[in-house]
């Protein structure tokens, strides 16, 4: 009765947690055989049979019968007098299977037993937890706030899987409540110790690519292409779509009747503003696609360095670099090459590389890496937005901003 006692507890495992009656056994005898090693120091002469259906157990010990008195391994050997105990016609030399019951392992080996068991049951399940997540790694996946903390979001799934997000993957604008429903994409699995560590990224590109395939039919069917997309999380995205299929206009149909279709989209990333963009293998015209709503007049591209120098009319270049200098971060991102803005008609502004007397020259750097390399360039856009953009303090900006008007003043 006990060992049935014992392996019918030790079945509720199988219940709870799913495991096929083969692993089920695999496991049983793996702990088991690990019990009987500590105890008599091999398990080479056991035989163990498990039945967790029907909450059978049997473990059977075989020993080699010898003379009284030559006994060397009391593990492997029985005197004749007590293998006849067992059975009166035993004879030297002869094999004996005697049952061991559980009690004969001791209180304490039993209750190491149970907890061994119980680890491997968790080490199984988050072997099948890791396998399982590894294959969602970039799929978007739905779970419910269980703990908000100060760098991380905890999340647990239908399943009571835990799944973290950390605050460097949400998107500034998100505000999670517990029992908040949230969507990301698996962004990476890994097996920290035997659990795994699940996280969900809500910045990860792949989410809005992803988030296309679902609200948007022609895409989901493959009929449109997401070919790139770049992102600055909650602000601006660009994303290059295509279609192999000429009576489909994919910007179009991406967008819908009056953005009707991207913009549970939008509304999902923080109202964050998405450009969906023709795909071409045209660099000229992909350039030019990118820095839209911006009108470009001309430009000269260098291959070999993958640079590209834009000139439009001086109205048009706060279009092509955006609020932020966003727009000509993602066009360049988006497009492959390093992209800067000129004006034309150049005779009206001046190069900020004639005030190098004046200001510095890494200063001068600063505005040049966000597209700004006139003086009326840096003018033209706010204090604000120049701290935002550049990595030159409030202070910095101003004294530069006198200088530069200066020269116009004068």
């Amino acid at each position: 009765m006990e060992n049935l006692a014992l392996i019918e507890s030790f079945s509720e495992f199988k219940d709870d947690k799913l495991i096929d009656r083969v692993t089920l056994m695999a496991i049983l005898e793996e702990v088991f055989r690990n019990t009987l090693k500590r105890k008599f120091g091999t398990d080479d002469n056991f035989d163990i049979i498990i039945n967790p259906d029907k909450g059978d157990l049997e473990i059977w010990r075989n020993r080699i019968v010898v003379k009284d008195g030559e006994v060397e391994d009391e593990n492997e050997e029985i005197e004749l007098t007590e293998a006849r105990k067992i059975e009166p016609d035993f004879e030297v030399g002869e094999d004996v299977s005697e049952e061991v019951k559980l009690s004969d392992l001791g209180r304490r080996s039993i209750l190491s037993l149970r907890q061994n068991l119980i680890a491997r049951i968790h080490e199984h399940d988050n072997t099948i937890i890791y396998k399982q997540f590894i294959e969602l790694v970039g799929e978007i996946y739905t779970a419910e706030v269980h703990h908000v903390r100060n760098r991380v979001v905890i999340l647990i799934d239908d399943d009571g899987n835990e799944i973290i997000l950390p605050k460097d993957r949400q998107i500034p604008s998100d505000f999670f409540r517990k029992g908040d429903s949230v969507r990301g994409v698996i962004e990476s699995v890994e097996l920290k110790g035997a659990k795994p560590s699940i996280v969900l990224s809500r910045t990860d590109p792949k989410f809005l690519e992803k988030l296309f395939e679902q609200e948007i039919p022609e895409v989901f069917d493959g009929l449109i292409t997401v070919k790139k997309v770049v992102r600055v999380p909650g602000e601006k995205a660009k994303v290059a779509v295509d279609s192999y299929d000429d009576r489909i206009d994919p910007v179009g149909a991406c967008v819908g009747m009056k953005g009707s279709r991207i913009h549970g989209i939008v509304r999902e990333l923080g109202n964050e503003n998405i450009d969906v963009i023709n795909f071409t293998n045209n660099n000229q015209l992909m350039i030019t696609r990118a820095l839209s709503p911006a009108k470009i007049t001309n430009m000269t591209i260098d291959e070999e360095k993958k640079t590209v120098e834009v000139f439009m009319d001086p109205s048009e270049v706060s279009k092509a670099i955006g609020r932020g200098g966003f727009n000509i971060r993602l066009a360049g991102q988006l497009t492959g090459y390093e992209i800067d803005v000129y004006r034309e008609g150049a005779e009206e502004d001046v190069e900020l590389t004639e005030f190098s007397d004046e200001i510095e020259s890494w200063v001068i750097e600063e505005f040049r890496k966000v597209g700004l390399d006139t003086a009326k360039s840096v003018l033209e856009q706010e204090v604000n937005d120049l701290v935002k953009r550049t990595d030159l303090e409030e202070e910095t900006i101003v004294e530069v901003r006198n200088i530069l008007s200066a020269e116009f003043s004068s």
